[in-house]
C-alpha cells in the first residue's frame, strides 16, 4: 500500500518565498502524518506565472535551494515530495515537476505540452520517464499533458503504476465548468486511469489569480478508474490522502484470462498508422 497526500495549494505569483514556505510546511505535515508521497500542484513554488519576467524572477536550477530544502524534508520524514516549479537551465526555462527523496531528485520532469501563454515563457520538455521507488513505479505528467492520450499510455507502457499529475486547471476555454462535482479535467483522469491501468494522483492549484481562476477539484484515482480521494475544494487550498493498492494496480493491468488489454494491443497496425516505431 502507498499513501499519497494531495496537497492542493493556492500559490500567489510573485510571492515565491511565501509559496515555498507553505509548500515545505505542508510537506513536513503530510509525511509526518504517514504519507509516503506528498504531491503539490503545477508551479506550486512560483504560482502560475507565464510572463517571461515573472518566470525569470522565480526560476531556479534543479540543484537549487528548493530541491535542497525538499531533500531535507524527505530525509527527516522518510518519504518523497513532488512539486511544480519554474526551472532554469542555462538560458532556457521549463515548467517542471521535481520528485525528491532523501538523496536528491529521483525525476525532474519538464512539461511536454505547453498550454496557451506558456508557449511564450517556457521551452517544452522532450521525454517521459518512470522511476522505481519503494512506493511503486512512478511517472509524472503535468496538467495539459493529460489532454493527449499518448502521455499516460506511454508512461503506462514504460511500467508506471502511479502517475503523479500536478496541474493548474482552468475553465472557460472549451466547456462550461460545473458548479459541483468533478471538473471536466478530473472526469478525463478517471477514464484514462481505467484505460491505461494506472493509478493517477492529479493535484491542481485553486483560487483566484490575475486573469484566471484555477479550479481545484484535485482527485486520486485507482487503476480501474474509481475515485480514491476528492474532488477537493473548488475554490481554496485543501488537502486529503489516498491509499493506492499496488497489488490491485498490477491486477488491473493483467485484468483476466478473457480480457487482456495489454496483451491484445495491435502494435503491428499502430506502427504502420503512425509511421514510427514508438508503440
Amino acid at each position: 500500500m502507498t499513501v499519497v497526500a494531495l496537497e492542493q495549494t493556492a500559490p500567489v505569483p510573485g510571492r515565491s518565498v511565501d509559496n515555498i514556505a507553505e509548500l515545505l510546511g505542508r510537506a513536513r505535515m503530510a509525511l509526518r502524518e504517514g504519507a509516503d508521497i506528498a504531491v503539490f500542484p503545477e508551479l506550486a513554488a512560483s504560482g502560475y506565472v507565464v510572463d517571461r519576467a515573472g518566470v525569470e524572477s522565480s526560476a531556479q536550477a534543479v540543484d537549487g535551494p528548493l530541491v535542497n530544502d525538499l531533500m531535507a524534508v524527505a530525509a527527516a520524514h522518510e518519504g518523497l515530495v513532488a512539486a511544480g516549479y519554474c526551472e532554469r537551465d542555462g538560458d532556457e526555462y521549463f515548467n517542471s515537476v521535481v520528485l525528491v527523496g532523501a538523496d536528491g531528485p529521483l525525476l525532474n520532469y519538464r512539461k511536454l505540452h505547453l498550454f496557451d501563454a506558456e508557449k511564450e515563457a517556457f521551452t517544452p520538455g522532450d521525454h517521459l520517464e518512470v522511476v522505481a521507488t519503494p512506493y511503486g513505479v512512478l511517472g509524472i505528467c503535468v496538467c495539459y499533458d493529460l489532454r493527449f492520450v499518448e502521455t499516460l499510455r506511454l508512461l503506462s507502457l514504460k511500467g508506471a503504476e502511479i502517475v503523479l499529475a500536478p496541474a493548474a486547471w482552468v475553465g472557460g476555454f472549451d466547456a462550461d465548468v460545473p458548479a459541483e462535482g468533478l471538473v471536466q479535467q478530473a472526469e478525463a483522469v478517471l477514464v484514462q486511469a481505467n484505460l491505461d491501468q494506472v493509478a493517477v494522483v492529479a493535484v491542481s492549484q485553486a483560487g483566484e489569480h490575475p486573469g484566471a481562476r484555477t479550479l481545484g477539484g484535485s482527485v486520486a484515482v485507482d487503476a480501474r478508474g474509481r475515485l480514491l480521494a476528492g474532488p477537493l475544494s473548488r475554490r481554496e487550498a485543501d488537502r486529503a490522502s489516498a491509499v493506492v493498492d499496488l497489488a490491485d494496480v498490477r491486477a488491473a493491468q493483467e485484468r483476466s484470462a478473457r480480457i487482456r488489454p495489454r496483451a491484445d494491443r495491435r502494435t503491428d497496425v499502430y506502427g504502420v498508422y503512425d509511421g514510427k516505431e514508438i508503440w
